[in-house]
């Protein structure tokens, strides 16, 4: 049975832009106290690189079971996975978007990979997943689809 993993953690950019709350901080309480400007800044951006890592979700493909972020659905429900880069996964995530597919879309991760549902009674037609290995993710996915056979 395939296996995959990814957690789709913030881009380098993500905690480098949120440092700006500490010289942000450090501005703001100087004028009342410089100790306290540093603490605050400490404070502020080491949980903002908390919420950062807490936010980042986990795409797995184990066991039968797709699970991307808070949601599960099991291999025999879906189609097959197609990867989407560059400027096909701008489509997919623009205009050829089914506002009724579920998305787990990090603006950090460029390509997507787009699960389609085969299960009648499921509203979404198909999940859409942000992948930065998306080649992979669709081969354990398709791979999970395929009965295994004995010899």
């Amino acid at each position: 049975m395939p296996h995959y993993r990814e957690k789709l953690w913030a881009s380098a950019w993500s905690f480098i832009v949120t440092a700006l709350v500490i010289p942000a901080s450090i501005l703001v309480l100087a004028p009342i106290n410089m100790q306290a400007g540093y603490v605050t800044a400490a404070v502020l951006y080491g949980g903002c690189v908390t919420l950062l890592v807490i936010a980042s979700p986990v795409i797995r493909v184990e066991n039968g079971l797709i699970t991307a972020g808070p949601a599960t659905i099991s291999v025999d429900l879906v189609g097959e996975a197609m990867p989407f880069s560059g400027t096909e996964a701008s489509q997919e995530r623009g205009p050829r978007l089914d506002v009724r597919s579920w998305m787990l879309i990090r603006g950090w991760v460029g390509p997507v990979v787009k699960i389609p549902i085969t299960d009648e009674t499921d509203p979404a037609p198909y999940w859409l997943v942000s992948s930065r290995h998306p080649e992979k993710l669709v081969a354990a996915i398709n791979e999970s689809r395929r009965p295994a056979t004995d010899f």
